[in-house]
């Protein structure tokens, strides 16, 4: 999650895809303009970009806050049950068969409970997340649309996810990922926020659970290359 965690490499969803097949379809270039004339590529990671805005930034940040008691709640957990792994170890030999069987239940009664809370909150951040990508990605596709216009784009591709976007090759002049970060924040009013100290990432998995960590939102995933 966050800024300084680990989201996966998400693709924007579907209210955003939405909003880009919108946009795309109300904002194409007049015929005869720049932008048709020219043919230029352009390619950006959306998805980056949103988050490197000031605006986003200062959403990231307020999700860092807002889920920072669950991963206090998760860490002493999962140090509980490390713990406990550590004293039967040390003590199995000198403890009696029933002795030994119910403390390995408690360690496994709460290995389970840490599992599932740690989904619980990587559900909860992942969505949090998407929807902060979401709102944000509406206005970064209007702002994405005057620069194409103003700049001579006739096409500018999403490289946020590899996978969908599958570009083998691209030169770094083709990236206008940072100059979609300025064009937002020349137009946006919320300024750069400074970051709260001590905080921790998303991405701390606990020792035993399952599951894909979270990427980063603001991680860029980098383009292919031959």
């Amino acid at each position: 999650m966050l800024s300084n965690t680990k989201i996966l490499a998400l693709v924007l969803g579907l209210g955003l895809t939405a909003s880009a097949t919108a946009l795309a379809q109300g904002t194409s270039a007049p015929a005869g303009s720049n932008a048709a004339a020219s043919g230029k590529v352009g390619i950006a990671g959306i998805q980056e970009a949103i988050t490197a805005t000031n605006e986003g930034k200062k959403e990231m940040d307020a999700l860092q806050q807002r889920f920072a008691g669950r991963q206090v709640e998760l860490k002493t957990l999962n140090d509980e049950v490390e713990g406990l792994k550590k004293q039967l170890q040390a003590q199995g030999d000198k403890l009696s068969d029933e002795a030994r069987a119910t403390s390995a239940k408690t360690i496994d009664t709460k290995q389970k409970t840490l599992q599932r809370n740690y989904e619980d909150y990587q559900n909860e951040v992942q969505q949090a997340e998407q929807e902060v990508l979401n709102r944000l990605g509406g206005k970064m596709l209007e702002v994405m649309a005057k620069y194409a216009s103003a700049n001579g784009f006739s096409l500018i591709l999403d490289v946020s996810n590899p996978q969908t976007t599958p570009v083998l090759y691209a030169s770094t002049s083709t990236n206008i990922t940072q100059a979609l970060v300025d064009a937002y924040n020349a137009q946006s009013p919320v300024a750069p926020s400074a970051k709260p100290a001590g905080t921790t990432g998303a991405n701390t998995k606990p020792a035993g659970t399952t599951g894909a960590n979270t990427k980063p939102a603001g991680t860029a995933t980098p383009v292919k290359r031959p």
